[in-house]
């Protein structure tokens, strides 16, 4: 994912490098000097091909606004493949993985992101995490993958946690509880390349239980979005906020200015498009993820999975060109 590409400039280095190199090469030189001068201008090349990789290594923000505008979709399709959600009473895992195919096929060009739900891949044990590193796979390159696994541990914990989801299945970003503090962040964001998206303000009904509690004055989940900011520092820091209480985005959209938001509730949990869209497009970017409404959409056929995708992302380019 996020394949590196050569510019212009870069290029012509290149060819003056080889250029320099091969005028040297007609001259009458000792064999000793000619090695030498061959081992000089091979480095030459390799400090140029590094500091091409290192140009055009986004970070993860910068990216995600880049592909959001490129494709103009702000559309994110959650993968919560939940056999509950199937009509069927039998319901085996190659059914699941035929399903999660289809909807990754049927909204390829429409998606800018997909957020798969580890725990209805963990669930099915290690055929279940195969299945995830297959479905890896399957994702287009002009897309953001997000791994929605929540995970906030502590220390080497927290290390192992990003490691397994950056390196070894090769998420672009993931989803992070931040309850356990900034030590439990850390090790996400060390690669300026690598996103995550922290716990703020969630659609869930009893998220007000711990999330609207007051320090001072201030709800919890506003010092959330400040610590965000705080953490912010390569630029691949954003927020989960939730659609279903589209009034608390415009607050944590003034405490978190430009960090992007990835915004669930969509759809079955019914939250407010526009006034979630409009809330936090303000001075920002954003996510919307919907999961059931369009992975599940009427027979769940390839068409009617389209259909939905394409009926929010009009929605969604009508907010934003309003």
């Amino acid at each position: 994912m996020g394949k590196l590409r050569v510019t212009c400039d870069e290029l012509a280095v290149e060819e003056k490098i080889k250029d320099c190199g091969m005028n040297l090469f007609k001259n009458s030189y000792p064999s000793p000097v000619t090695e030498n001068i061959r081992r000089i201008f091979s480095i030459l090349l390799t400090m140029n091909h590094l500091l091409l990789n290192s140009s055009t290594m986004l970070a993860f923000n910068q990216r995600l606004s880049k592909l959001i505008e490129t494709k103009n979709s702000n559309l994110c399709v959650g993968l919560d493949m939940d056999i509950k959600a199937f009509k069927q009473d039998q319901i085996s895992l190659s059914d699941l993985k035929k399903h999660s195919r289809k909807v990754i096929e049927a909204t390829s060009d429409l998606a800018a992101a997909y957020k798969p739900n580890l725990a209805f891949f963990e669930r099915w044990g290690s055929v279940g995490i195969e299945w995830l590193e297959k479905t890896m796979e399957l994702f287009p390159q002009d897309t953001i993958i997000i791994g929605d696994a929540k995970r906030g541990d502590i220390g080497n914990t927290a290390q192992h946690y990003a490691h397994a989801l950056f390196k070894h299945f090769g998420f672009d970003a993931v989803t992070i509880n931040p309850y356990m503090g900034i030590d439990s962040i850390q090790p996400f964001i060390q690669d300026k390349e690598k996103g995550v998206f922290i716990l703020c303000r969630t659609s869930n009904p009893s998220a007000s239980d711990l999330q609207d509690l007051k320090i001072g004055n201030i709800p919890l989940f506003i010092k959330t979005a400040e610590l965000g900011v705080k953490l912010n520092q390569r630029n691949n820091v954003g927020l989960v906020v939730g659609a279903t209480a589209p009034q608390e985005i415009s607050k944590v959209r003034t405490a978190a200015p430009r960090l992007p938001f990835l915004i669930p509730g969509i759809g079955a949990q019914a939250g407010n498009l526009r006034q979630s869209m409009e809330a936090g497009i303000v001075n920002g970017t954003v996510l919307i993820n919907i999961s059931r409404g369009i992975s599940f959409a009427g027979d769940m056929s390839f068409s009617q999975i389209r259909a939905a995708a394409k009926k929010f992302l009009e929605k969604m380019r009508l907010i934003n060109n309003g």
